[in-house]
């Protein structure tokens, strides 16, 4: 999904190392949501998700140039995004905050909803955020990057530097263990 640009990601990093600020406003643009999606789903705070993802295109613009195109960007990318959103918790530890803001999700079916099916989305979206945030940082990567990036197994393998089938089995494994967190939700495949 994300990788359908790769040739133009290096066309416009190269041009933007070349000082075409225009090129850099088109990467950002291209990958702020994606970015934004996945430091939310990391560290489950809005103002931190913001901060993680401003940080993230700050950093990428600061080492464009250490980019290699054999690589793909959003692969490049998302470890800086990565390191981000692990600095952001260690800082919210060291600080003592608990984060917490609502993730926030599509309201769900096409009926309009009552108070108790509003309450009960909300109350799933607690526990899913919750669950998700408690699944250590390996297994939490492939839930977000499959579920709220919705990048295949092979551009999770490149992304994270591992094998497709060490993906697989990671997520595996991240999905059994939401799925015990979460008691009786299922877990969407």
């Amino acid at each position: 999904m994300y990788f359908e640009q790769s040739a133009d990601d290096a066309a416009l990093v190269r041009r933007s190392v070349e000082g075409d600020t225009e090129a850099f406003e088109t990467l950002v643009t291209r990958y702020q949501r994606v970015v934004f999606t996945v430091a939310l789903r990391m560290l489950g705070d809005r103002e931190d998700a913001r901060d993680a993802a401003q940080n993230t295109f700050v950093k990428i613009f600061e080492k464009l140039d250490t980019y290699r195109t054999d690589h793909r960007f959003f692969s490049w990318m998302y470890r800086i995004l990565v390191n981000e959103c692990l600095n952001a918790r260690r800082h919210r530890r060291f600080q003592g905050a608990d984060g917490g803001e609502d993730a926030g999700a599509d309201a769900e079916g096409s009926r309009e909803p009552g108070p108790g099916d509003a309450f009960e989305a909300a109350e799933r979206r607690r526990d899913v955020r919750a669950a998700i945030l408690a699944l250590p940082a390996p297994y939490r990567e492939v839930i977000v990057l499959r579920h709220f990036a919705a990048l295949s197994y092979g551009e999770m393998g490149e992304a994270l530097g591992v094998p497709a089938r060490t993906v697989k089995s990671r997520l595996h494994t991240a999905r059994q263990q939401l799925a015990q967190l979460l008691g009786a939700w299922s877990i969407p495949r």
